[in-house]
């Protein structure tokens, strides 16, 4: 039988990252390692897939730019329509992955695997976890049934959704967790073993879009905490579309701050309400009438999520069904 057509696209990051010492998990530079010198650690990925691949770029992961998000996830669409590829892995700093992950989630169109992988030791470290990572990531985009879930991260051995993993420790390998919601599988022997999948729209379901966008819409996020001071009338003469609050507990903040963003309300800013908290969903309250839920998604996806809504439409009514949907 033949092996399937894997694409790997290189960002950079820990995973080909470089330091002086092979002590040092720290103090290295992410992304001084080509594709080529990060395979060659992991020559195993020939035994399951036809490899080719391409550095897109090669940078820390906190230096990814929304500009950049559009031109990945243009060229992994486009990678996604060739007959010649059969799944895409994307390499990717650990610090801003589920973002970029949830983007091209959305974003991105396709039945195919599309896989993220990183590592949280650098390629020069003792123990590094990249090459076994990337191994697990090829492996999991060999296999035509990762398409199914969308986007999906793979790292220590599990299987995240890009619409629940969150980065949960700055250092540990055991960080990408999906919290109240759980994996959707596990890495064994080479296989993925799935046991869950997620029920909101995502890649080939998905009616959002960034084709043809030179720039996403304006969001900002902001932070909920005591002595908040009322900032908010400056938002929209400057240009921005749309707020996402990580509030208290329930999505809840300072009434002043509601005061403020009742006004901004009215000239056109659309406000998402997120928790600041670790778990749980925010849902509708009659105090808040006016804003959108973010439901279970982190203030950081809330952002894109509203991002590619507003590029969709400004309808807030329609924008809440995009919340409920996603």
């Amino acid at each position: 039988m033949a092996l399937p057509n894997i694409y790997i696209v290189a960002c950079g990051g820990t995973i080909a990252g470089k330091a002086a010492t092979e002590e040092d998990l720290t103090g290295y530079t992410a992304g001084a390692a080509t594709i080529d010198e990060v395979l060659q650690a992991v020559p195993a990925v020939h035994q399951y897939a036809r490899i080719r691949g391409e550095q897109f770029c090669s940078i820390d992961s906190s230096d990814m730019s929304e500009g950049l998000w559009l031109a990945l996830a243009a060229r992994v669409q486009e990678l996604a329509g060739r007959d010649d590829v059969d799944g895409i892995v994307v390499t990717h700093g650990t610090d801003t992955m589920e973002e970029t992950a949830y983007f091209l989630n959305l974003a991105v169109h396709t039945e195919k695997p599309v896989v993220f992988v990183g590592s949280m030791r650098p390629a020069t470290a003792i123990s590094a976890d990249g090459p076994l990572n990337l191994l697990e990531a090829v492996q999991a985009a060999a296999q035509a049934e990762t398409g199914r879930y969308g986007v999906v991260i793979v790292m220590n051995g599990t299987i995240c959704s890009a619409r629940f993993v969150e980065k949960t420790d700055t250092t540990h390998v055991d960080t990408f967790k999906s919290r109240q919601l759980g994996y959707i599988g596990l890495m064994q022997d080479g296989m993925p073993m799935f046991y869950q999948a997620p029920l909101r729209r995502h890649t080939y379901e998905s009616g959002l879009s960034c084709s043809g966008c030179a720039a996403l819409p304006t969001v900002v996020v902001a932070y909920a905490y005591v002595g908040m001071e009322r900032w908010i009338e400056s938002l929209v003469p400057q240009g921005v579309c749309g707020l996402v609050l990580a509030g208290f507990g329930h999505g809840r903040m300072p009434g002043a701050v509601w005061q403020s963003l009742q006004k901004a309300m009215k000239e056109g800013l659309v406000v998402v309400r997120a928790s600041r908290t670790l778990g749980g969903a925010v849902t509708p309250v009659a105090e808040y009438e006016g804003t959108i839920c973010a439901d279970t998604l982190t203030p950081q996806k809330a952002k894109i999520l509203l991002q590619l809504a507003l590029l969709k439409t400004r309808d807030i009514h329609e924008i809440e069904e995009a919340f409920r949907e996603y």
